[in-house]
């Protein structure tokens, strides 16, 4: 009688494949090594991702639980009539945006706290409260904070 093969098996069953190698020695990967270069790569991305990265520094509003400011501070104001007359509020009093850099270096010359509170109509565009911001940069402003209400103030 005639023998019979496996489909695909080929005459010797094994012979295709080769022979079986031990596998023994790789089964034990010794991880120690890879782990402390990871944590020595992991301590140098820790040490200079803050050197990459640059902040700005913004002063930004607290709506929920801000602080009332006391009356010393001085306050720009930008109405919603700014676009026609170019004039702010500057405490009390109403002067155009022209002189805004003068008299500001008036109020702040015996102060050490040189910041202003900028308080903006909310129909005012950006561009109209980067004019105002940069006047008051130029007239020796440190710091400007944007003030805003509490929800449910009117």
């Amino acid at each position: 009688m005639p023998k019979v093969q496996a489909a695909g098996g080929g005459g010797m069953g094994r012979g295709r494949r080769g022979r079986m190698v031990a596998t023994t020695a790789l089964a034990e990967i010794n991880v120690v090594p890879l782990v402390d270069v990871m944590l020595v790569l992991l301590i140098i991305f820790m040490v200079a991702a803050p050197m990459m990265t640059r902040g700005l520094d913004v002063n930004l509003p607290v709506a929920r639980r801000s602080q009332n400011l006391s009356n010393e501070r001085v306050f720009v104001t930008i109405p919603l009539s700014f676009g026609q007359d170019r004039r702010v509020q500057l405490n009390e009093e109403f002067i155009r945006v022209d002189v805004l850099g003068e008299r500001m270096r008036q109020t702040l010359q015996g102060k050490s706290d040189k910041s202003v509170y900028l308080r903006a109509d909310g129909a005012v565009t950006v561009q109209q409260t980067m004019t105002v911001m940069d006047a008051l940069k130029a007239a020796g402003v440190e710091k400007v904070g944007l003030v805003s209400r509490l929800p449910g103030e009117r």
